[in-house]
């Protein structure tokens, strides 16, 4: 497939995902974490806009210079930008002028990208894959949104539990393995450089941990006795009398959880979604077990299948030896975030297709669960 091509495949999915929603669910902000989907389309736009065409093409005019403001996100260099918590509130744009700003920018973005200049490839294609992000959170922060609506809207089957395959205790030799991307295509920065890591002797388990085998550790008071929590972890669940994963609800002693395609009973053999790191390492420690590092898993991920769930590992998001920050505004994409996050690997059932790779480095704080994040556990040998 081309760069141009590319490109328009991964603008139209953005619009296809939208393709169920009604007006109003464009604008729907649940809480400070989650953004509308009104503002992912249009941020992925401006990226594109302030990124690639302004600094690139003296013929593109901004036809709306207060969307700097409106839908940047993090990037501190390019100016004051709309609080993160009120990104709901915006009733203006409207969706229909957002779809036009992309159409603009998409216009524009095209006859740049036919000019086949190299300077300009590498950054096309960081803002695709910076697209595939914010398509997962599109998908992510609806659900959670949704979720609050008692009517328990129905916009979307993306398959979401998947029945789990038998699991198996897969083994791994202790010795000195090469982490990080090595190779030609894309990769972010935080997956450079390859270096090397000693692993002790271990095994995996080829299989994500069920819905079922969880409602047995929330049976057996897993969230009721602190010896299986970290101390921040234990404090979360009090705090929030936290009692099963995020979008779990029980009706006359049945477990049932929301989903984009409505309401469901629990899929026992399904692999378990929406826990955070607190609860992962409970679900762990109650089994006698641990998360593995990202670094077993990547020397590991051969081994089993994934893609279903992003899985915890027990490593801090911290960079590899040699990590540089980029110039400029770019260099605020991932390394500005190294401090207290934990990794997760592997993808989603959210997460667009061709945005995947054994060393993908996704990383969120301990607490947060509305990703479809999962557990594989591991055990020392």
């Amino acid at each position: 497939m081309s760069l141009e091509e590319s490109f328009q495949s991964v603008r139209n999915h953005s619009l296809y995902l939208c393709s169920h929603l009604i007006t109003e669910d464009y604008s729907l902000q649940a809480s400070e974490e989650v953004s509308p989907p009104k503002w992912h389309l249009a941020h992925t736009t401006w990226f594109f806009e302030q990124f690639i065409l302004v600094p690139n093409d003296p013929e593109y005019v901004v036809k709306h210079p207060q969307f700097n403001f409106l839908f940047n996100s993090y990037y501190n260099s390019l100016g004051a930008r709309t609080a993160r918590n009120q990104r709901g509130l915006m009733s203006r744009p409207s969706v229909d002028e957002v779809k036009l700003y992309r159409a603009y920018v998409d216009e524009a973005m095209l006859r740049l990208i036919q000019k086949n200049i190299p300077a300009i490839q590498e950054l096309v294609i960081l803002g695709i894959n910076h697209e595939q992000q914010h398509q997962e959170l599109l998908i992510t922060d609806l659900k959670f949104s949704l979720w609050h609506n008692p009517l328990n809207p129905v916009v979307m089957d993306i398959s979401e539990y998947r029945a789990e395959q038998e699991s198996n205790w897969v083994s791994v030799e202790a010795g000195v393995y090469e982490i990080g991307y090595e190779g030609n295509d894309f990769c972010y920065d935080n997956e450079l450089n390859v270096h090397k890591v000693y692993i002790n002797d271990f095994s995996i388990s080829s299989a994500l941990v069920t819905n079922g085998e969880y409602a047995e550790f929330i049976q057996a008071g897993g969230y009721e006795d602190p010896k299986y929590w970290h101390d921040e972890g234990w404090s979360w669940v009090k705090e929030l009398e936290v009692k099963a994963p995020l979008y779990w609800e029980e009706q006359n002693g049945d477990w049932y959880y929301y989903t984009l395609n409505g309401l469901k009973a629990i899929d026992k053999n399904a692999s378990v979604a929406h826990v955070n790191f607190y609860e992962a390492s409970a679900f762990a420690a109650w089994k006698g077990l641990r998360l593995p590092t990202e670094f077993e898993w990547e020397v590991a991920q051969n081994l089993f299948e994934w893609g279903k769930r992003w899985e915890w590992t027990n490593s801090a998001y911290l960079p590899y030896p040699g990590f540089t920050v980029a110039a400029g505004a770019i260099g605020e994409y991932n390394g500005k975030f190294m401090v207290n996050q934990m990794v997760l690997r592997g993808a989603s059932v959210a997460t667009s297709e061709g945005h995947s790779r054994p060393t993908y480095r996704n990383f969120f704080h301990p607490q947060y669960r509305w990703q479809f994040m999962g557990i594989r556990l591991a055990k020392s040998l």
